[in-house]
């Protein structure tokens, strides 16, 4: 069960969100390469899964296209689930900006 789930509305249609989704992850792998040991994400459609792995944590969910809105679940590690208002925040700020 996600420890986390979110959802941001947008007026994109599904190939552009999904494109803009999939190119920030894909920035996010060059920007951060120093502190994430390993990304990995697979896409079936609008559906995309994802596992990161920095700092000996583990961090993993999925990522779902909606034709007006974007779905984020995640599943946090022990460590960071007293973070969780912080990351639903920063996501939610991060997600409007890449959909606006």
């Amino acid at each position: 069960m996600p420890d986390l789930i979110l959802s941001v509305s947008h007026r994109l249609s599904q190939d552009e969100a999904s494109r803009r989704i999939r190119s920030v992850v894909a920035q996010g792998k060059t920007q951060y390469s120093d502190r994430i040991d390993d990304l990995r994400e697979k896409w079936n459609g609008y559906v995309g899964a994802f596992k990161i792995s920095a700092q000996n944590q583990q961090v993993s969910g999925t990522v779902t296209v909606n034709p007006s809105d974007v779905m984020v679940e995640i599943t946090l590690p022990f460590r960071a689930l007293v973070f969780t208002s912080m990351i639903e925040s920063t996501m939610r700020s991060e997600e409007t900006k890449i959909l606006a």
